[in-house]
């Protein structure tokens, strides 16, 4: 099995046309491809508009338009895609939904959020995804040539239970789309996913749509890449583009060698599990 890979994250404008969405995602996972990239990383509901009421306009059912694209451009191009996330429609319930396809098309698995963005900043932001979206209860970890990796959405960066589940089924890679607002991404954008690196001793990613002042919902951008170790690999600023980065995950058990915070844990004293299975 490689231990190295390498990892392409795509900052993309959003488009309201979700014709016009796919076509740039599609054009930036090609590019990349062409790079080197064996991983392509999109961002957080890239095939739509960041609103919540405006979600079951968009909702596909698994199978549907934006999945097949995803899949074919990860079987064209022989690479990993985690596909962002999508509104997802099954029966009346509609999920946040992060899609993953392996190098033959193949769906390797499913994040639906856990955590729903329910929010009321005072002078800042003000946005509830309950209004609209069900939470869903799985935590998402996938096998791949070069390793496991964790995936989970935005707002579940802030929860460090759901970071331990990922890394105690073997993730040594976490990745986030992710669409932080211009209120909350200054302030912990940056300080979460380097606490996340740091505190799971894993590669953490953060991949975010391009800001665009136009929008009712403004994301802060800021796409990164995180070594074990909580250094910054690759940035972004707010401007639409993409970081390329090698992950090697033999730094991983480097960095737990030199510092055994895993294996240190007081597990005779507490313990983390998860109490309801997936649905």
């Amino acid at each position: 099995m490689s231990r190295k890979l390498c990892l392409g994250v795509i900052q993309m404008a959003v488009d309201e046309q979700k014709a016009n969405a796919l076509k740039k995602a599609v054009s930036n996972i090609d590019y990349l491809s062409t790079k080197g990239a064996n991983v392509v990383v999109l961002p957080e509901m890239f095939n739509c508009p960041y609103e919540t009421l405006r979600f079951p306009d968009y909702a596909e059912t698994a199978g549907g338009t934006s999945y097949q694209t995803m899949a074919e451009a990860a079987k064209r191009n022989g690479i990993y895609i985690i596909a962002g996330s999508m509104p997802e429609r099954e029966g009346t319930k509609i999920y946040n939904t992060s899609f993953i396809f392996g190098p033959d098309g193949n769906c390797l698995g499913r994040h639906r959020k856990m955590h729903l963005f329910d929010i009321d900043i005072q002078n800042g932001q003000y946005f509830m995804e309950s209004e609209t979206l069900t939470p869903g209860n799985d935590v998402t970890v996938v096998d791949t040539e070069f390793g496991k990796i964790g995936v989970a959405l935005c707002y579940d960066v802030r929860f460090p239970e759901l970071a331990r589940l990922m890394t105690e089924q073997g993730a040594k890679l976490l990745i986030y789309p992710a669409a932080f607002n211009m209120t909350t991404g200054p302030m912990h954008w940056e300080l979460l996913l380097r606490s996340r690196a740091v505190d799971q001793q894993v590669f953490t990613v953060g991949c975010a749509p391009a800001r665009q002042y136009d929008s009712s919902y403004i994301s802060y951008g800021n796409s990164m890449i995180v070594s074990p170790w909580g250094d910054i690999m690759g940035r972004l600023n707010d401007e639409e583009g993409y970081l390329l980065g090698e992950i090697d995950f033999e730094e991983v058990a480097h960095v737990r060698t030199q510092l055994p915070v895993i294996t240190q844990l007081r597990k005779d004293l507490y313990e983390l599990k998860l109490l309801k299975e997936s649905l």
